[in-house]
């Protein structure tokens, strides 16, 4: 693919800070490269996992972030060293005006490497365009291939245009990457089934631990189990990669598949000590670390007219202060009910 090196300075320069640019860096030496940036709240799936079926309430539009206070923060960002950016939701494209969105983060200077994740419904009708502008990424989220089991989980029936956008990636060539979350009921048969699409195609098929982020009041401690002992017991040619880039992934690799298997250990919280992103919500708020509760209210600094240098210097401070691990942020953020993934920015 040919990437669009046409790109255009920012209008958001920041002035000249006292600081060397690149040195977002928390108290554990580890080094921020990555910024996720959820854009809505909105989906137009109801996945059990992430909403209660009744739903939980929308951010009122006017409390999230417009699409120039978000370009803002990117430019900002990406003078302090950010190098990844990763656009999420909610579901992305449920937001009136994403496309032309992207097509605007593409042209800022030092953004090197742009993603999307999404849950593939509306996507397909943009696969051309974001080829157009050269996105490095795509990530669907799919828990099934089942169509009675993907209509119970998302209590939507959608996967017919999930698998569009995912055959339509293919065949531009754009990376994939495919993301299943692992429920308490899921099958050793799924599993397999979904590990299919990384023996046929060239993708990196991610299987995930359900995280604590349903909209719910908190219950039980969630029942996991070990992924990585079941896919060695379903897989037992399985080999892990060695990964040289920071990664909160585990990937493996299976004789004659043409892609890779991995699995995401976000609620063992295994992967801290590698974890190079940050997330700002769709409200504005900075997360250093999953299970905080909001580091920095990156939209009061924005509307109350803070100046570049000023917002640079509190998410320098913010990320100095970040908690050493997942299982600290979450003792230290104590909270009786579960926020939903849709409005922390999945």
């Amino acid at each position: 693919m040919i990437k669009n090196h046409n790109k255009h300075h920012t209008p958001y320069a920041s002035p000249v800070i006292h600081q060397k640019t690149g040195n977002l860096v928390d108290l554990q030496g580890r080094r921020i490269t990555y910024l996720r940036l959820a854009i809505t709240d909105r989906c137009n799936l109801r996945c059990r996992y992430c909403r209660p079926e009744d739903g939980v309430p929308f951010i009122p539009h006017k409390e999230i972030l417009s699409f120039e206070e978000l370009e803002r923060l990117v430019a900002i960002f990406c003078d302090l060293g950010i190098k990844k950016v990763r656009v999420t939701g909610g579901e992305p494209f449920s937001r009136r005006g994403c496309m032309p969105f992207l097509v605007r983060l593409r042209r800022i200077d030092r953004v090197q490497h742009l993603h999307i994740t999404t849950n593939g419904v509306k996507t397909s009708r943009y696969l051309d365009e974001l080829a157009a502008i050269g996105l490095d990424g795509i990530n669907v989220s799919l828990d099934t291939l089942d169509h009675n089991r993907f209509r119970e989980i998302t209590r939507r029936d959608y996967l017919d245009s999930v698998l569009q956008t995912v055959h339509g990636a293919l065949a531009r060539g754009t990376p994939l990457k495919i993301n299943s979350v692992v429920l308490e009921d899921t099958s050793d048969d799924e599993i397999i089934q979904l590990a299919g699409l990384a023996r046929d195609f060239p993708i990196t098929l991610r299987f995930i631990e359900r995280m604590p982020f349903s909209g719910t009041v908190r219950t039980a401690r969630l029942k996991n189990g070990n992924l990585s002992l079941r896919l060695k017991r379903i897989f037992p040619e399985i080999e892990e990669c060695n990964v040289d880039i920071p990664t909160t992934a585990r990937i493996f690799t299976m004789p004659d598949f043409k892609g890779n298997l991995g699995i995401i250990q976000g609620y063992s919280r295994l992967f801290c000590q590698r974890c190079n992103k940050v997330r700002i919500t769709p409200s504005g708020m900075l997360k250093t670390c999953l299970y905080d509760n909001g580091a920095l209210d990156l939209k009061k600094l924005l509307r109350d007219g803070a100046g570049d240098y000023e917002i640079r210097k509190a998410i320098i401070n913010c990320v100095q202060k970040r908690f050493a691990n997942g299982h600290e942020a979450e003792r230290f953020s104590s909270r009786a009910s579960e926020p939903s993934m849709a409005m922390i920015g999945g």
